[in-house]
C-alpha cells in the first residue's frame, strides 16, 4: 500500500539503496578484501500474477504490477548484473508472504489480529479471494542462512511456505483463534468488512521451492495452522510493542536519531 501512495521511497530504497550496497561490495573486492557473499532478499511479487494453476519458478519471466514489485525487480537485475559483470559473489532469494512476530501492523495478519482485539472493522480487499503462499519468518531465516552459506553463487532460489490461502480464509482463521484465546462475547467474524480492491492487486502467488529443496534439502518446518497460532499468541503477549508502533513512537525515535547523524 505504501508503494502506491509514495513510490519514490521504494525507488530510493530498493533501487538506489541496492546499487549503493553493490558498489560498496565491489570496492571491497577491488582492493583485495575478503568477501563471502552479497545476498539479496527479493519477493515473489516480481513475477506478477498467477492463474488458478501453476507455480512461480526461478525461470518465470518478471512481470511486476506495482511500484513496489517493480523496484524489487530492478534491484534483482542489478544484483545479477554485478555478478556477471564484476564477478561479485551473489545469491538472490525470492520469497512468498512472510508472517510471524514483529511484523508491522499495516500487514494483513497483524492488522486483523490487532483490530480484532479492539473490536474494529477487519478490512478485506475486493472479494477476499486473492491467494498468497505464506512463509513463517523462522523458516525464511533458516532458508536464507542455507542459501548464503551453501547456495551456488550467481543463482536465484525461490523460498515458499507450501501454504496457499485465500485472504478471507486467513481472516476467518484469525477471528476463530482470537475468539478462542481472547474471548470477547461475540464472534470476531462479524467484524469482517469488504473494501474496495487496491490497484495492482495480483490475484494469486504460489512458489515452487523445489530447487532449494533439491540442492540443499530445505523445506519449511511450520505449517500455516501452527505458525498462525504462534503469531496470534505473540501479539497477545506483546501488546506494548504493537502500541508503540501504532502510536508512531518508533517513527519519532528514528527521526531523532537520523537528525543527530
Amino acid at each position: 500500500d505504501r508503494s502506491i501512495k509514495r513510490p519514490v521511497s521504494f525507488v530510493q530504497t530498493n533501487i538506489i539503496g541496492t546499487f549503493n550496497l553493490l558498489e560498496a561490495a565491489k570496492m571491497i573486492l577491488s582492493i583485495g578484501g575478503k568477501f563471502h557473499v552479497f545476498h539479496h532478499i527479493s519477493t515473489d511479487e516480481v513475477y506478477g500474477s498467477l492463474g488458478p494453476e501453476g507455480y512461480f519458478t526461478e525461470e518465470t519471466p518478471y512481470r511486476p504490477n506495482s511500484p513496489y514489485s517493480a523496484s524489487k525487480a530492478s534491484s534483482d537485475h542489478l544484483v545479477r548484473a554485478y555478478h556477471e559483470t564484476y564477478g561479485l559473489p551473489t545469491t538472490i532469494s525470492n520469497c512468498s508472504n512472510n508472517y510471524g512476530p514483529y511484523q508491522f501492523p499495516e500487514k494483513l495478519i497483524p492488522l486483523v489480529i490487532l483490530n480484532g482485539l479492539e473490536g474494529k472493522p477487519l478490512p478485506v480487499y475486493g472479494d477476499g479471494k486473492n491467494i498468497r503462499d505464506w512463509l513463517y519468518v523462522n523458516d525464511h531465516c533458516e532458508a536464507i542462512a542455507e542459501v548464503m552459506e551453501n547456495g551456488r553463487r550467481g543463482e536465484t532460489y525461490n523460498i515458499g511456505g507450501h501454504a496457499e490461502m485465500e485472504n478471507i480464509a486467513i481472516v476467518e482463521m484469525i477471528c476463530d483463534l482470537l475468539d478462542e484465546l481472547s474471548p470477547s462475547g461475540y464472534s470476531r467474524r462479524t467484524l469482517i468488512t469488504f473494501v474496495q480492491d487496491r490497484p495492482g492487486h495480483d490475484r494469486r502467488y504460489a512458489i515452487d521451492f523445489s530447487k532449494l529443496k533439491r540442492e540443499r534439502g530445505w523445506s519449511p518446518k511450520e505449517s500455516f495452522a501452527s505458525g498462525l497460532r504462534k503469531t496470534v499468541l505473540w501479539y497477545l503477549e506483546n501488546r506494548a510493542w504493537s502500541e508503540r508502533i501504532i502510536s508512531g513512537e518508533y517513527q519519532n525515535w528514528i527521526q531523532e536519531n537520523y537528525e543527530q547523524r
